[in-house]
């Protein structure tokens, strides 16, 4: 699956500010960045990632994933921090 079809999907679905898709092979890396995961707990955080994917999980279209969430405040911090 293409990586950039899976960033519009959650896109379309999310008020996400960023979101980035990377792929290794089947296995896919998902950072997403939006005031939406405000007040969620990190399960709500993967599951917000996990709905609008469940038609391509579920046909194994996408198969290993990999999921990171951040406000923006939080990724403007991960970003100093770890880039």
């Amino acid at each position: 699956m293409d990586c950039k079809v899976i960033e519009q999907i959650l896109a379309d679905a999310l008020s996400l500010t960023e979101v980035h898709v990377t792929s290794d092979g089947s296995h896919y890396k998902v950072v997403a960045v939006g005031d939406c995961f405000e007040d969620m707990s990190r399960v709500k955080q993967q599951q917000a990632i996990y709905g609008p994917l469940a038609e391509q999980i579920a046909s194994g279209e996408l198969h290993a994933l990999t999921i990171k969430t951040f406000t923006p405040t939080q990724w403007k911090r991960e970003k100093l921090f770890n880039m």
